[in-house]
């Protein structure tokens, strides 16, 4: 089929990147934001712009409210469906285990709580079934922040780079697991398509013709973050492994209840509660014992999670975590403690080489240690992903339109359009929702359904904007596209950081000179944004007019 093994891989690298390459360019640009996840939310939910805290108190704060909590309706009514007979009513279910978490960038406490569920699942491969509820308050006095208000960075922005909020039979989770699996694939062809590699780290020619500037741009982009794409496909499916291969459930279920009892076992953690009501001790007094011996190994630090097992039942049990700040781990040092005396059962043992090399691999690609300088360099390395992605899109449709022109197919065009949607109009859909944030009602209800809303409509209009407007692909001309959504993306940038200062009164010069950066940084990253918008506006303008030009007089434009 083909000469060589390079051409062959040339094919594969050509044709696997186009047809995920938009999968691609989603992962990368949402999970570059998703670096900044909780400096987005707290521009997004102006209530919530305050300095991070620590873990309040348990006794005093958290446990009233938990019991508070009430399952979520959404959750209520799928688990219904999940079992035999009609659900208890909601208000009469107990909830059976809480959880409370903050990182260091947290100013709000993220609190759960699950539901025991007494119906017998229909499916005979699951024991039990629960229902969760949840609340996220202010830590500092326990108020509640409105789950009408979305949190588009971690709620939204995240989930969307790993799971496109596609979660019909998890296929999400499988179209991005594919398009990682192809990535990695795209990256060995890519490296055996260019013999020699080392060029490409100094080569860009960007006064060149468009194809051949934008295929060093691609070159560069590829090369220069070459360890990082490959790292993180990598990760990317080392983290849902359990999604791809579920191992520990449907396929192996005896085996999975032997190593539960085994678990439980060796580490005296009860998986079942014992059916006997208990007390729960002191919480607060199990975490200042916790921060005693972590201090005593040298690892003092802030409580990272706080869950409560089997509450209320003689086999209940606290964990205490600590916050992973200082290594690449998320959370470790657990230490768990009988719920009914406070007196230690258990202090984590380091892990098996193993689990520490999954450990670090997964906490390595989410980022939630204390290291600003690299969490800036994962935002240049994702986005240096998306130019790629983004200039293979465009080297793609410059070295066929011509010959698509003369034979009238429409491949090109349609190629062409899709890569507007997904690199332009994907940043006009992200703005418009950052601009809708700021102008929606703040007690209009479902607040954040009409945000999560506006941003796939934003989307799908700039997807039926680009088909509409590349009607010059034809004649193997510029779709005015690019440039139409480069301008409409320089106006929304700048209109967000005023709808802000509007609604707020957290203009740029303030929150600058508090220091607040949160707010201030995602201002000045949308100011740049539109400054870079308008300079590619006029860069593409050049290039219609030149290839109009070109076009009329061939002779001149060689010449």
């Amino acid at each position: 089929m083909f000469s060589s093994f390079r051409l062959s891989m040339t094919w594969v690298h050509t044709w696997f990147g186009l047809v995920l390459g938009y999968v691609l360019m989603a992962c990368f640009f949402f999970g570059s934001l998703s670096v900044f996840d909780r400096e987005i939310d707290r521009w997004a939910i102006p209530e919530t712009r305050y300095e991070p805290q620590p873990m309040p108190s348990f006794d005093k704060l958290l446990l009233p409210i938990f019991k508070a909590i009430e399952p979520r309706q959404e959750s209520y009514d799928e688990a219904q469906k999940e079992v035999h007979g009609p659900l208890p009513p909601r208000e009469k279910m107990v909830a059976g285990e809480f959880g409370a978490y903050t990182t260091h960038r947290d100013p709000v406490l993220s609190m759960f709580s699950s539901f025991d569920v007494p119906n017998k699942p229909k499916n005979p491969n699951v024991d039990h079934v629960h229902v969760f509820g949840g609340v996220t308050i202010d830590p500092r006095d326990g108020t509640a922040i409105s789950d009408d208000k979305l949190k588009i960075g971690s709620r939204f922005f995240y989930p969307l780079h790993y799971s496109l909020h596609l979660h019909w039979l998890d296929l999400g989770y499988w179209i991005v697991g594919f398009a990682a699996l192809i990535m990695l694939v795209a990256l060995v062809t890519g490296v055996v398509m260019h013999r020699k590699i080392f060029r490409e780290f100094f080569t860009f020619r960007p006064k060149k013709q468009t194809q051949r500037s934008v295929l060093d741009l691609h070159n560069l982009t590829g090369v220069v973050a070459l360890p990082f794409h490959f790292f993180f496909a990598f990760t990317g499916l080392v983290i849902f492994a359990g999604i791809y291969l579920p191992v520990t459930g449907p396929m192996f279920k005896a085996q999975a209840e032997a190593h539960e009892k085994i678990e439980e076992e060796r580490t005296g953690l009860p998986h079942d509660p014992a059916g006997v009501a208990a007390p729960l001790a002191s919480v607060d007094a199990m975490v200042v014992e916790a921060r005693r011996r972590w201090a005593e190994r040298d690892m003092a630090g802030e409580v990272g999670f706080l869950g409560v097992t089997h509450y209320g039942d003689a086999n209940g049990y606290v964990s205490v975590y600590r916050a992973g700040t200082d290594r690449v781990t998320l959370t470790g040092q657990g230490i768990h403690f009988r719920a009914s005396t406070g007196e230690v059962i258990l202090e984590d043992p380091q892990p098996s080489t193993v689990a520490g090399i999954d450990d670090w691999l997964t906490g390595l690609h989410l980022q939630h240690f204390r290291h600003w300088l690299l969490r800036w360099f994962y935002v240049l390395g994702g986005l240096a992903g998306c130019v790629c992605i983004a200039t293979g899109f465009i080297f793609f449709v410059e070295k066929r339109k011509r010959q698509h022109a003369r034979s009238g197919s429409a491949g090109v065009r349609v190629v062409d359009a899709l890569a507007v949607a997904a690199v332009t109009g994907m940043l006009v859909a992200t703005v418009t929702m950052l601009v809708a944030n700021r102008l929606l009602p703040p007690e209009l209800p479902a607040r954040g359904d009409w945000e999560e809303r506006i941003f796939w409509l934003a989307w799908l209009l700039a997807l039926l904007h680009a088909g509409w407007r590349s009607a010059p692909m034809a004649r193997a001309q510029r779709s005015p596209a690019w440039r139409a959504q480069c301008l409409a993306l320089a106006v929304l940038c700048v209109a967000a950081p005023l709808l802000n200062w509007i609604t707020t009164g957290d203009h740029l010069f303030k929150t600058l000179s508090k220091g607040y950066w949160p707010v201030a940084g995602l201002d000045l990253v949308l100011l740049l944004s539109a400054g870079i918008a308008v300079l590619v506006a006029r860069r593409l303008r050049h290039g219609e007019a030149a290839e109009g030009v070109e076009q009329e007089n061939p002779e001149a434009s060689h010449a």
